[in-house]
C-alpha cells in the first residue's frame, strides 16, 4: 500500500473510531471520513477488525517516533511522558477523551479477540519498555535512586490508566489533574529522585 494512502486511511480511521465509538463503527463511518469507497477500504482490509489492528499498529508507531529514549533529562522526560499519557499531548481534552473512550471500548474486545489481544500486548509492552528505559537512564545518570525500573513504570502506566479509566467511566474530570501532580510530586520528585 502507498504509503500516503495508508497515512490517509489510518488518520480517517482514528477520526471515524474517536468519533463513533468501537461498537457503532462501520466501514463505510470509515470510508466517508476517508472520503474514498467502502471497496478502497476492503482492497486493503478483509474487515473492520483488520483495519482497527492496523491502526493500533499506526499508534504505535507514532508513539514510538514521537518519544526518543535516550535524548535528555530524565526526570524531564519522564515527567513529558507522565503529561502525554494523562492529558494526550497535542489533542484537546474532548479529543482524548473520545479515543480513550474508545481505546476502553478496543481493551474490553480483547478477551475475545486475539488480534486486538496480541496488538495490545505488542502496544502496552512497548509504551512500558519507553518508560522502563527512561527510568533506567535516570538510575544510570544518578538522577534516579537504585529502584527496579519495570517495576517502576508498572507502578506509574497503572495509576495513568486508573485515571484515565475514571475520567472516562465515571465522569471524574479530576482524577486526570489530580493523578497527574501526584505522579510527579510524589513519585518523580519525591520517592524517585536520588537523595
Amino acid at each position: 500500500m502507498v504509503e500516503e494512502t495508508r497515512e490517509r486511511i489510518m488518520e480517517a480511521t482514528y477520526r471515524a473510531l474517536c468519533e463513533q465509538g468501537y461498537a457503532a463503527l462501520t466501514m463505510q463511518d470509515i470510508a466517508d471520513e476517508c472520503d474514498c469507497s467502502k471497496s478502497l477500504l476492503h482492497y486493503h482490509f478483509d474487515t473492520k477488525e483488520d483495519l482497527l489492528v492496523a491502526l493500533l499498529a499506526h499508534l504505535l508507531e507514532r508513539f514510538e517516533d514521537r518519544v526518543p529514549v535516550d535524548d535528555g533529562d530524565p526526570r524531564g522526560q519522564l515527567v513529558e511522558l507522565v503529561e502525554l499519557f494523562v492529558f494526550g499531548g497535542d489533542r484537546d481534552l474532548d479529543e482524548h477523551r473520545a479515543f480513550n473512550t474508545a481505546m476502553l471500548e478496543l481493551r474490553a474486545q480483547a478477551p475475545h479477540n486475539e488480534a486486538f489481544r496480541r496488538q495490545l500486548a505488542e502496544n502496552d509492552a512497548h509504551v512500558h519498555a519507553t518508560v522502563a528505559a527512561v527510568v533506567e537512564r535516570g538510575i544510570e545518570t544518578g538522577a534516579f535512586r537504585e529502584v527496579d525500573p519495570e517495576r517502576t513504570a508498572a507502578h506509574l502506566l497503572a495509576a495513568i490508566q486508573g485515571a484515565r479509566i475514571r475520567w472516562i467511566t465515571i465522569g471524574d474530570d479530576a482524577a486526570l489533574r489530580e493523578v497527574r501532580e501526584a505522579l510527579v510530586s510524589d513519585v518523580v520528585d519525591g520517592w524517585l529522585v536520588a537523595g
